[in-house]
């Protein structure tokens, strides 16, 4: 039971301002943090107006009596000799006597942290009786944003979808959470930090840690790519990727996962990601316009833009034909085997002996004319009915066929 010792919970809850004017004298989280740091030192805040404010005091040192202020959306950690004496992460105003027999070293706040602090304090604990002076530091329990990711030439994977290797350039930012504080600044932080100094931010551009990640990243996208294009659950579209920023980052997580363990190892995670570009190659995208136009002719679209397309046509091979008008509905429906519908239009009833002597000269016209003329009448109703049926010629349409095929 000696390294339960520790921690006592003064105030729960989020701390506003009055707990400052309460404790002129305590630690907290520094002011002006950017938004990116991810682990810091507990600073010593001193009277100022009745608020907290920065001293130069040593930094993330407490001892026995000291008041610690935890808030919302933070973790502290307490660290003896490298290991662990003490985590809260609920709100609230905290204690440290490493003599006080009803302290306890562990205020998980659930949720999050809940379970995975109670797996990793088993692992990290602190063996032996807590001393009186601990080093202090915040780990930050919310999203860190701005962390960079892309590509300077192509990445390819199989798509399942387009069923070949697509290629693309891409860059954009994702967010990182800290699911396992502990596993976290045990396994990734260096010394320097855990003992109190500086700021580890992954954004720095002087934080080795951060180019690691980014690296790793880098070499994660496209088995991530291949992943989510891949599964059924998300589309197996690429075009969706930009607008579904949890779908790709459960991906993104899962290959960074698979490829360097970093829940496991390093208590990360990725929770959202924002793709600012994504170029694909040429291949690629003549691809995709064929996708696009597929898409054009399927559905309830595809049936509205299959009937534009064929009225077009029908009226402007009426207007090429002259009075036989649906001559040129025949030749525009003809490729969909509704070409009967010309054979009416083409039986001349008017002037037969005008025309008759024109019939030797031009044997070769006369005999298409001649051989559809056995049309069964009902064989052409049947598929005037069927255009009709689909929207693709008006009802005034249909009447004018039946009334030609039945010699009316």
């Amino acid at each position: 039971m000696g390294f339960g010792m520790g921690l006592f919970q003064a105030v729960s809850g989020a701390v506003g301002g009055t707990l400052a004017d309460q404790w002129l004298d305590f630690f907290g989280v520094p002011d002006g943090l950017p938004a990116t740091a991810a682990l810091f030192p507990a600073v010593r805040k001193g009277e100022n107006a009745g608020r907290g404010a920065n001293d130069s005091a040593s930094e993330g040192v407490i001892t026995n009596g000291s008041k610690i202020v935890v808030p919302e959306g933070y973790g502290l950690v307490l660290i003896e000799d490298g290991a662990f004496t003490g985590f809260a992460a609920q709100p609230g105003g905290y204690v440290w006597d490493s003599d006080e027999a009803s302290s306890q070293s562990v205020f998980t706040g659930g949720g999050l942290v809940d379970a995975i602090i109670k797996q990793s304090w088993e692992r990290f604990k602190f063996g032996g009786r807590p001393g009186s002076q601990q080093t202090a530091v915040f780990v930050a329990l919310k999203e860190l944003p701005n962390n960079k990711f892309g590509t300077q030439s192509e990445i390819y994977w199989d798509d399942a979808f387009l069923n070949t290797q697509v290629g693309a350039i891409t860059r954009g930012t994702y967010t990182l959470r800290i699911t396992d504080p502990l596993t976290f600044i045990r396994n990734f932080v260096s010394a320097s930090v855990i003992s109190g100094k500086g700021v580890f931010d992954f954004t720095d551009l002087d934080n080795p840690a951060g180019e690691q990640l980014f690296n790793e990243v880098v070499g994660s996208l496209a088995p991530a790519f291949s992943m989510y294009t891949n599964d059924p659950a998300k589309g197996n579209r690429i075009s969706r990727l930009q607008q579904d920023s949890v779908g790709f980052a459960q991906s993104l997580s899962a290959a960074v996962e698979e490829n360097y363990r970093w829940r496991t190892d390093r208590g990360l995670e990725i929770a959202k990601t924002a793709i600012i570009s994504i170029e694909y190659d040429e291949n690629t995208r003549e691809l995709l316009k064929n996708v696009q136009r597929a898409d054009a002719l399927s559905g309830s679209r595809g049936n509205s833009n299959l009937q534009a397309s064929v009225a077009a046509g029908i009226e402007a091979a009426g207007e090429n034909a002259g009075p036989g008008g649906l001559v040129g509905m025949g030749m525009a429906t003809g490729g969909m085997g509704l070409g009967g519908l010309q054979q009416p239009a083409q039986q001349p009833t008017q002037q037969p002996t005008q025309q008759a002597p024109a019939a030797p000269a031009e044997p070769a016209a006369a005999a298409p004319a001649a051989a559809p003329a056995a049309e069964d009448p009902v064989a052409v109703l049947t598929r005037a009915k069927e255009m009709l049926d689909a929207g693709l010629i008006t009802q005034e349409d249909y009447d004018a066929v039946k009334a030609k095929a039945l010699g009316l």
